[in-house]
């Protein structure tokens, strides 16, 4: 049997990477997915290759207008929400001589404002209980350079499940956490000027990756299907972390 049934699902930057994965293999598993992104182009290449039950939202997290815009439309064509997936996130490397304002504004704007408020905005239609699945970062854990607003970002989203799984537990509605390490996703490209200083930091990180590869999207995919259904019924408030050993070993 599929483990997710007649469930309604939202995903947060759902057109590439881990957000794609996790939304074809929520689909997969029977439920009807709601995918939103910045750029259309790519949410209409999402939902071709997903194929059927979603539905694709531009939408910039960041911006609450349009978050509001997302959660109309769900109301509009589903009435209901039962698994919110807040993925969509930014990273910029930036030593803290080098670090702006605007840098800091739009990872914290994006990582922590964006997530808060996607869970907010979606409580409304969750009348029937479910899971929220907030997709944080392994880096919460760690002391990398360069990485300091991201890595603070992502505890604050840490800290955030904490709180909100103890708010919501009454309501039926558990709140966990994914906390990737380095997976295989264009992110990385978004983060380097050319080809080669992509695949440089790709071995770098397989390199200190205990199981000595880096992630695939389809392995964080199926951590969020454990997280979103009943397979994990007694969870909330966790910290489910899918790094290849990095924050562990």
């Amino acid at each position: 049997m599929s483990k997710l049934n007649g469930k309604i699902a939202v995903i947060t930057g759902g057109s590439s990477g881990i957000g794609f994965a996790t939304a074809r293999r929520f689909v997969d598993e029977g439920a009807y997915v709601f995918i939103t992104g910045r750029r259309m182009s790519e949410l209409e290449k999402a939902r071709d290759a997903i194929g059927r039950d979603v539905s694709i939202i531009r939408s910039d997290v960041a911006n609450l207008d349009e978050l509001d815009a997302v959660f109309a439309q769900v109301k509009a064509e589903k009435g209901v929400i039962d698994i919110v997936v807040a993925n969509a996130g930014f990273v910029e490397q930036s030593p803290i001589e080098a670090a702006t304002p605007e840098h800091f504004d739009r990872t914290f704007g994006i990582n922590v404002r964006g997530v808060f408020f996607t869970v907010q905005k979606a409580l409304p239609l969750m009348t029937r209980g479910g899971s929220i699945v907030l997709v944080a970062s392994g880096l919460h854990l760690k002391g990398f350079p360069a990485h300091s607003t991201y890595s603070a970002s992502k505890a604050a989203v840490r800290s955030l499940s904490r709180t909100l799984a103890a708010e919501l537990k009454d309501r039926g509605i558990r709140v966990n956490t994914l906390s990737p390490g380095a997976v295989d996703t264009p992110i990385i490209e978004s983060q380097f000027e050319t080809q080669e200083e992509a695949d440089g930091a790709r071995t770098a990180y397989a390199q200190i990756t205990p199981l000595g590869r880096l992630g695939r999207p389809e392995e964080m995919a199926a951590a969020a299907l454990f997280l979103a259904s009943d397979e994990s019924s007694f969870s909330t408030g966790t910290d489910l972390i899918a790094d290849g050993g990095i924050t562990q070993l």
